[in-house]
């Protein structure tokens, strides 16, 4: 499932085309994806110029002229992707294209979804924040409202592992499982961990909370960078300094089991482990 990195490569990849255009006309291929479409959804959008195009934890919203704002949600398998509106009049349309935006930039954006689990929404401004997908989140990991004094007044009292509570949208909103193993191993954390850990009786941060809030945000940026062509190219440039791991592999645990940790030093195998039904990787040499 995309997680807060390919949602956000996807923000950045299509908001040049749709920034300030018109949505000049809307094809909408199937009745539903895991929901049906919104009341009268072709015509709500049409016409209507895109006034910003911003993300949400695991959501794209696109805010209209209109005053509405659409919400997209790409699910297990979807996707979006920006081609020269003339460019696909000739070709035959992939099945699981399911709609098109096609826009007054010269550009359409396309969103294709085989397994159909997408969502796509028009919410009113004023009803916004108190929408059942995004009243309850958490703050934003790249935020500065995200810090150690955030996480640990979060987690404090938890008797559910660290991990877990990663999930939790509520704790901290759009990481997901893959880059909860990948942080808390960089932080050098084990997911086995009650979330308790990261607070004293207080509620004050310790050590482990700063750690792993500063992991949280590098893992994330890292991700990102990789799936952003501009970021991709400024890295194949020449590069001094020690070799850094987590820019030399993809994942330094997630779906490794059995191989050596990338911790310099440490000697572990990396372990799969299932954690209320989501597997978890983790070194248990160097992560405590």
């Amino acid at each position: 499932m995309p997680e807060l990195p390919e949602v956000e490569a996807a923000r950045r990849r299509i908001a040049p085309s749709m920034l300030r255009a018109r949505i000049d006309r809307v094809e909408r291929r199937r009745p539903d994806l895991r929901r049906p479409f919104p009341r009268r959804f072709v015509e709500r959008l049409t016409g209507q110029t895109i006034v910003a195009v911003r993300r949400r934890a695991k959501y794209i919203l696109v805010s209209l002229s209109s005053g509405e704002t659409l919400l997209m949600h790409l699910g297990m398998s979807g996707s979006l992707r920006v081609v020269r509106d003339d460019a696909q009049r000739d070709v035959a349309p992939d099945p699981h294209d399911h709609v098109v935006f096609h826009l007054s930039s010269g550009r359409a954006v396309i969103f294709n979804d085989p397994r159909r689990f997408g969502v796509m929404d028009l919410i009113a401004a004023k009803k916004l924040d108190a929408h059942a997908a995004l009243r309850s989140l958490g703050p934003e990991p790249l935020s500065d409202d995200f810090d150690a004094a955030a996480l640990a007044r979060a987690c404090r009292g938890k008797k559910t592992s660290i991990k877990a509570a990663l999930l939790d949208q509520r704790v901290v909103a759009g990481l997901g499982n893959i880059y909860a193993s990948e942080a808390l191993h960089l932080a050098g954390i084990s997911p086995l961990r009650r979330a308790s850990i990261l607070a004293t009786p207080a509620g004050e941060p310790r050590d482990s909370a700063s750690r792993l809030v500063d992991a949280i945000k590098r893992v994330l940026r890292a991700a990102i960078d990789r799936q952003t062509p501009s970021m991709r190219r400024r890295r194949a440039g020449p590069r001094s300094g020690p070799a850094d791991p987590y820019r030399q592999h993809e994942f330094a645990v997630y779906d490794r089991p059995g191989e050596r940790c990338l911790t310099s030093g440490c000697s572990g195998l990396i372990r799969r482990r299932v954690q209320a039904g989501r597997s978890t990787f983790y070194c248990p040499v160097c992560q405590r």
